[in-house]
């Protein structure tokens, strides 16, 4: 009810306010004069006085100056601003035809005043005839001087019509009296000063002037100042046109004696308005208004004074009431808006009153129901709720559910690594090393076969993980997709011809160029034709084909794959890609390959579909775009695969180790590096061994709590270690070798069967120097420990080369080089006491005697007493190089006990012996 009364309370109002408009429309007159003289002053004045008599009209007056420019922009803001109509008094007649013309095109009516344009193209025209007044004039001026005489004619603005009728009128009197001649005849511009220039030229050249015509009254004025000047010449009669009322118009100036005679010229500012009014309300009119003039001189203008006097209080006086009229209007009117507004509120009020009291009746009635239906609304809500408890108990246990299964796949998924890589690593050994029979190998070779499958299978379990948890990323290349597609299809030729399938792959001819990512590709294509070779009976069918097409001016590549097998129900075909759901319970499968391929679709910003028909088959479509909108340009880790290319991996590591110095380490054949084999799964420590023994001392640890305490007593050449173990893991384990001074050197490589890229990243944080997935390829990993070990010995030969420590390398680590650098600062803090020992220097750095040997000799490949003897050895050539001291003073500084044994080393270390070293660089 309350809303009805204020849509009551907005219509009243707004009725109210229709009723305020005013019924006639505003009418915009725009008037454009040419100049700011007094005749056109007077004009205005009238245009005014004449518009207020007439309701809802807007006059807008604007004043060229005498600029043609100025006049055609002020016409064409009228145009602009769409004025009803434009009354103008041209400045020139030629430059104000175009804007005039393009008024009229607009179809804004154009009234001209006083003067006309070079076209006809105009509304009406209001003004006195020129041509007569010119010929009034003649006539006077023959009158005047008996057809004998000298005249000067002072015209006006040249180029005005007004200036060359009233000059032709003129011509057309005199030319009958040979005797009255034109003397001098000049341009005035309408204006006293121009025209009082002109006559004192005329009067030097024609100092006998019988009479003076000037166009206007102005110009008549500016003619008697000169003449006034000027002396021994007799006053001629001065003629002017216009006759304006006034203290400054022409009448005065006649009765004053400053001009003979005027003749009047009509401003018909009065006139002009009214024929505008009836030209815009569409009433009958004159186009042609010709206004007449008479002659003013001694003999009536005091009269005409008189008049004019008259009516100038008499318009004064209209004007005053026409304010008065203009505020009693006002007034009026806003007593009226009171009334109506009054009534109108008294209206609603009864209104609202009236709709009050039937609201406070119908909200009784409606409380005692809302009373009733809120007791019904409780009781449902309680049970809403109940309802609503268990679904949200029953989504969250589907959801645990489901989480669970991911996690328990995903987990056994990793277990399932590791005695796969104890199946396919020794499997790929016996094809590689062992003599067998056809049916031996082929039995070796269906072994391995299938291993590989439980991999792909243990993949998709984890890349559905992966995305699960938001990790999964995708690496786009560019490739062809036809023959990509092509490839895998003819990977399942052998298997269709064993199940009696036809497979057949086709492709239209386009050109298959697109983005995508190769491993989820393989994996999208790897699904959907598997699944339609366990599902297509023998003697069936299954139709491959690849086509391009066009959506939203965007091309795309549609993937089809058909099979003639059993079909799918509509009861189950609208839940094919859900998770772990399987159409045919009997069925092999975990009930993920679909929703995956699903996942792997839309993550190339694509759309799979299927259709199917029972007993005929059944269809799936996939489309992806050719160019992906977001491209990856992360990098990814390596993972290595049973069909890595070993060139290339050989490749990356000398790559990575090209700015070490390239030095041979000659190595003691009968010492092995040692390897530290860190793994709780006592077999694949078992295997390890077996596949380095021949060339490694192996150590073994079963957690990384005892590997690192092996590496600290032990330093070997290389750790390779498990992620996933007790007390200590392998990330942890990493971590403390690289930070711990004694083990800083030496290098990690994590071995685990958790192949997720977070997973790699964090080994890669932790310091590892490598990172192999299981299963592994026996070759792969025998190729990586190799290349570490020699790397080690590049680390070595760059410390025995770099002992003075020039400029470092960025491929030795940072806290090795800092371990040599504290190495050296005690060398050379204690350089000439000769008892330092090993002991000592150990305890200087926070090492035992044995872990200072192994970290040293690994760095360096020299036991530290050696590398105390050549650090000495490099400290006595620079004493050589830069002082004088003798070989006896250089020996004991350094060190040495005596300058025998100090000859001895030297010679061993620079071949040749003290006294020739220093005559060599006396030279």
């Amino acid at each position: 009810m309350k809303k009805i009364a204020i849509l009551i309370l907005l219509l009243a109002v707004l009725c109210t306010s229709c009723s305020f408009k005013q019924d006639e429309k505003s009418l915009k007159i725009g008037v454009s004069q040419c100049s700011d003289d007094a005749w056109r002053r007077t004009m205005n004045e009238e245009i005014l006085r004449e518009a207020s008599f007439n309701t809802g009209v807007e006059v807008t007056i604007k004043t060229a100056y005498d600029s043609n420019q100025k006049q055609i922009r002020d016409i064409e803001s009228f145009i602009a601003e769409k004025v009803d109509l434009i009354i103008v008094s041209p400045n020139e007649a030629v430059p104000l035809t175009p804007v005039i013309e393009k008024a009229m095109q607009e179809g804004i009516p154009v009234v001209l005043v006083d003067r006309k344009t070079s076209t006809s193209k105009y509304t009406a025209f209001v003004g006195a005839d020129n041509f007569q007044i010119g010929k009034e004039v003649g006539v006077y001026t023959a009158n005047l001087l008996n057809g004998k005489g000298n005249v000067v004619e002072i015209r006006g603005l040249k180029g005005s019509t007004p200036d060359m009728e009233r000059h032709e009128g003129f011509i057309s009197v005199i030319k009958n009296y040979p005797d009255i001649k034109i003397v001098y005849e000049n341009d005035g511009g309408w204006l006293r000063s121009q025209a009082r220039e002109k006559m004192t030229g005329a009067l030097q050249k024609n100092p006998t002037i019988d009479l003076v015509f000037a166009h206007n009254d102005e110009m008549a004025t500016g003619a008697h100042e000169a003449i006034s000047v000027a002396s021994g010449i007799k006053k001629p009669v001065i003629l002017g046109i216009d006759a304006l009322p006034g203290t400054e118009g022409g009448i005065q100036k006649v009765i004053k004696g400053t001009i003979d005679a005027t003749f009047i010229y009509p401003t018909g500012g009065e006139k002009a308005v009214q024929t505008a009014i009836r030209i815009l309300k569409k009433e009958p009119y004159d186009r042609e208004n010709i206004l007449f003039t008479a002659v003013v001189d001694n003999t009536n203008a005091r009269v005409l004074k008189l008049q004019t006097d008259q009516i100038i209080q008499h318009q004064n006086r209209i004007g005053q009431l026409n304010t008065v009229l203009d505020q009693n209007l006002a007034q009026y009117s806003a007593q009226r808006i009171l009334l109506y507004f009054s009534l109108v509120v008294l209206f609603v009020i009864l209104m609202l009153l009236i709709l009050l009291f039937r609201s406070y009746r119908h909200k009784n009635k409606v409380n005692r129901e809302l009373e009733f239906t809120n007791i019904a609304i409780n009781k449902q809500k309680e049970e809403l709720s109940e309802q609503r408890d268990q679904l949200l108990a029953l989504s969250k246990n589907l959801e645990d559910a489901t989480q669970a299964k991911l996690v328990f796949f995903t987990n056994i998924s990793h277990e399932f690594r590791t005695p796969l890589t104890l199946l396919h690593g020794p499997l790929e050994s016996i094809l590689q090393n062992e003599k067998l029979s056809a049916d031996g190998s082929r039995l070796i070779q269906l072994m391995r076969k299938n291993v590989q499958v439980l991999m792909k299978l243990i993949d998709q379990i984890i890349e559905f993980r992966r995305y699960e948890n938001g990790k999964m990323q995708m690496y786009f290349t560019l490739g062809n997709l036809k023959s990509f597609i092509g490839d895998i299809c003819d990977s399942f030729v052998e298997l269709s011809k064993r199940k009696h399938i036809q497979l057949k792959f086709s492709a239209s001819n386009d050109d298959f160029t697109v983005w995508f990512d190769s491993d989820k590709m393989e994996k999208i294509c790897y699904n959907l034709i598997s699944n339609a070779l366990k599902f297509t009976p023998e003697n069936g069918h299954i139709k491959v084909h690849l086509s391009r097409e066009i959506q939203n001016n965007e091309h795309f590549a549609r993937f089809t794959i058909s099979d003639s097998g059993p079909g799918i129900s509509e009861q189950h075909i609208h839940q094919i890609f859900d998770r772990f759901y399987k159409a045919d319970r009997h069925a092999a499968g975990s009930g993920i390959g679909l929703a995956l391929t699903k996942v792997l679709v839309e993550l190339h910003n694509g759309t799979i579909d299927v259709t199917s028909t029972e007993g005929k088959g059944t269809v799936f479509n996939f489309l992806i775009p050719f160019k992906q909108k977001d491209i990856s340009i992360s990098e990814e880790y390596p993972v290595f695969s049973n069909n890595f290319n070993w060139g290339e991996e050989i490749g990356l590591i000398d790559k990575e180790n090209a700015a070490v110095e390239q030095v041979e380490i000659s190595l003691n054949a009968t010492e092995k590096p040692t390897i530290l084999v860190v793994e709780d799964n006592a077999d694949v420590r078992i295997y390890i061994k077996t596949l380095l023994k021949n060339d490694f001392e192996i150590i073994e640890a079963v957690n990384g709590q005892e590997g690192f305490l092996k590496a600290m007593k032990l330093v070997p050449e290389l750790i390779i270690s498990d992620v996933m173990m007790d007390l200590m893991d392998g990330f942890e384990l990493c971590k403390n070798i690289k930070e711990n001074i004694s083990t800083s050197h030496i290098p990690v490589m994590l071995l685990t069967a958790c192949a997720m890229d977070e997973q790699r990243a964090m080994g890669f944080e932790s310091g590892a120097d490598a990172y192999i997935p299981k299963p592994f390829n026996e070759n792969l990993l025998k190729i990586r420990v190799r290349k570490i070990i020699e790397n080690r010995e590049k680390v070595k030969g760059y410390f025995q080369r770099n002992l003075t420590f020039g400029e470092r390398k960025e491929t030795v680590a940072e806290i090795d080089k800092s371990f040599i650098a504290k190495f050296r600062k005690v060398i050379e803090n204690n350089l000439i006491d000769s008892d330092l020992n090993v002991d000592e220097i150990g305890k200087s750095l926070g090492l035992s005697r044995v872990q200072l040997y192994r970290k040293i000799k690994s760095l360096t490949n020299y036991a530290p007493n050696e590398l105390v003897r050549i650090i000495r050895l490099k400290a006595a050539e620079q004493l050589f190089i830069h002082s004088e001291k003798t070989i006896s003073e250089v020996a004991y500084e350094t060190g040495f006990t005596s300058p025998s044994y100090f000859s001895k080393c030297f010679k061993e270390y620079f071949n040749e012996n003290p006294t020739e070293y220093i005559s060599r660089l006396k030279k």
